[in-house]
């Protein structure tokens, strides 16, 4: 077993908490970094910080590269014990469930079961009012079918209270967005919709004879080895260690809302995943190392259709075109309480999976977007031009106002 040196940098702060910045060095077989720039790990651990000092009680980020493991800390995972977060924590993973749903329905096309070009009305008969509605367009939001969760979380915290108990059919989930107009016809524009993936659910229920989670258990987390995954609706607890979430009022001033404990049953299929920054990390990689699908499945997620300047999304996975050249892919995920960030160089050999541990505050999830820069573009990151730009989170439970 090769020599690994381990070194740590650590602070304390009363409103930081416990600071890790922890490094293992690349074992002596690991295959060099290739083209990227190497990670700049001071700028990663001040992202984390930042977050934090922006109003999330923790931080923390993991980067998988050759064979190697860097990770950072910030903050705490309890605000009420103190306790310091740690890579080592579960959390909610929100819309990196997607792409869960995506490569198990992947699986089910390259096994003959699921034609992607096929109406979504073959397989779920009536469940649509439109039978042009295919299952690619599903899962790359290109359906027109309205995100339920718009009027679901229009106000965030008592919008959160009204349904953080409730257990929802999926059936019932599809029913509230057929309420609404559809936002365009089928195929004709991008519109990010969590209803597409409620209907995601639905298909692997019907295609395989079991439920989402026991699909997600024997086509990934099992052939993974994944420890920390888990999908446990209708339960609201995160078994286990785990950080805790923490919702951002609407109202500037008032009290964050644990929001750890839910059924997350307004999301399931879209985003009720429970895992850990090195479970996502495994996962990232061996899908696009081309362990998880056949190339030709692999070739149809990574197909993508621009979102804006940085982003494009393809079948359940997104593109980020980062400020030093490079693309990574993965999804992001928002899920009360939470803001992830779950991405992977094209060959899968780096990866980053990064947490705060709160949502509903745009400051935060903008600093969080530069762990991705940290972890892909190292120094050669570029500063915005300009500080008044603001992304939002287009993901499950992103906001009181949705982009």
């Amino acid at each position: 077993m090769p020599h690994v040196h381990v070194t740590h940098l650590a602070s304390k702060s009363a409103v930081l908490g416990t600071v890790v910045l922890s490094l293992l060095a690349v074992p002596a077989h690991a295959a060099p970094t290739g083209s990227l720039p190497k990670p700049d790990l001071t700028a990663l651990h001040g992202a984390l910080r930042t977050a934090v000092a922006q109003g999330a009680p923790g931080a923390m980020a993991r980067i998988d590269d050759h064979g190697s493991v860097r990770w950072a800390v910030a903050g705490v995972a309890d605000r009420k014990s103190g306790r310091a977060i740690s890579n080592a924590d579960r959390f909610r993973i929100g819309s990196v469930t997607k792409t869960f749903s995506t490569v198990v329905l992947m699986q089910l096309a390259k096994e003959g079961k699921l034609n992607l070009d096929a109406s979504v009305d073959r397989y779920l008969p009536g469940l649509l009012p439109d039978r042009r509605i295919t299952v690619r367009q599903v899962l790359s939001h290109r359906s027109g079918l309205y995100d339920y969760t718009n009027d679901m979380f229009a106000k965030t915290v008592s919008g959160f209270e009204a349904v953080r108990t409730k257990v929802f059919t999926l059936r019932q989930l599809v029913d509230r967005s057929l309420k609404h107009t559809r936002t365009n016809a089928p195929g004709a524009a991008y519109s990010y919709s969590n209803t597409n993936f409620v209907v995601a659910g639905l298909l692997i229920e019907k295609l395989t004879g079991h439920s989402v989670k026991t699909a997600y258990e024997n086509r990934i987390i099992k052939p993974l080895k994944l420890r920390d995954t888990l999908y446990v609706h209708p339960g609201k607890k995160i078994p286990g260690r785990h950080a805790k979430g923490y919702l951002t009022p609407d109202k500037a001033g008032a009290p964050l809302v644990d929001a750890t404990e839910q059924t997350v049953s307004w999301a399931q299929s879209a985003g009720a995943v429970i895992s850990s920054t090195r479970d996502l990390n495994t996962f990232l990689s061996a899908l696009l190392g081309g362990r998880l699908t056949a190339p030709s499945q692999l070739k149809q997620m990574e197909r993508m259709t621009p979102v804006n300047s940085t982003q494009a999304y393809g079948l359940g996975l997104r593109r980020r075109d980062l400020s030093c050249g490079v693309s990574v892919y993965g999804h992001t995920g928002t899920v009360q309480g939470f803001y992830t960030y779950a991405f992977a160089s094209k060959d899968g050999r780096r990866s980053l999976t990064s947490l705060a541990t709160t949502s509903n505050n745009d400051g935060v999830y903008n600093t969080m977007l530069g762990t991705l820069e940290s972890a892909f573009c190292g120094k050669k990151a570029k500063v915005r031009r300009s500080a008044a730009v603001v992304e939002h989170s287009e993901d499950a439970a992103a906001r009181a106002v949705r982009d």
